[in-house]
C-alpha cells in the first residue's frame, strides 16, 4: 500500500506528481528544485543559495513523513553545471551526515532554470 505525502512547508508539485510517496517502510521523494514554498518562485541565483533551499524543501517533506536526513539511503543529485560540484558538496555535507549512496550528474537543463535538483530515498525510523 502506498501513501501520498504532502506538506505546505515545501513547494507544491508543478506537474502530475506527488512531493513524496511512502511505500513499504520507505519514502521516495520527487526531485526538489529551489522553489519557495510560499511564493512558488525560484530562490537565489547561485548554487549555494539554491542548494540550501532544495535541502530545506526536502527536510520539510521528510519531516511530514516522520523521517529525516539521518535515514537517507540514496540521493540523486542533478546539477546544471558540474563546475558547481564543490560548492554543492559543501552545502550538502553540512546537512546530510549519514553518508547515503549517491549519484550526482550534470544535466543540460532543470525546471524553471534551477541550478540544482535533489531526490531521495529514505527509510522510516523504527519505532
Amino acid at each position: 500500500m502506498k501513501e501520498i505525502v504532502y506538506t505546505d512547508r515545501a513547494p507544491a508539485a508543478i506537474g502530475p506528481y506527488s512531493q513524496a510517496i511512502l511505500c513499504g517502510g520507505m519514502l521516495y521523494t520527487s526531485g526538489q528544485i529551489p522553489l519557495s514554498p510560499v511564493t512558488g518562485q525560484l530562490v537565489g541565483e547561485d548554487i549555494r543559495t539554491q542548494t540550501e533551499q532544495v535541502l530545506q524543501n526536502l527536510s520539510a517533506v521528510l519531516e511530514a513523513a516522520g523521517t529525516s536526513f539521518d535515514h537517507a539511503v540514496k540521493t540523486t543529485c542533478y546539477l546544471a553545471d558540474m563546475a558547481d560540484f564543490a560548492a554543492f558538496n559543501e552545502i550538502y555535507a553540512a546537512h546530510i551526515h549519514s553518508a547515503p549512496a549517491r549519484s550526482c550528474v550534470a544535466v543540460r537543463d532543470l525546471p524553471r532554470g534551477a541550478l540544482v535538483e535533489v531526490e531521495m530515498i529514505v527509510s522510516l525510523p523504527e519505532n
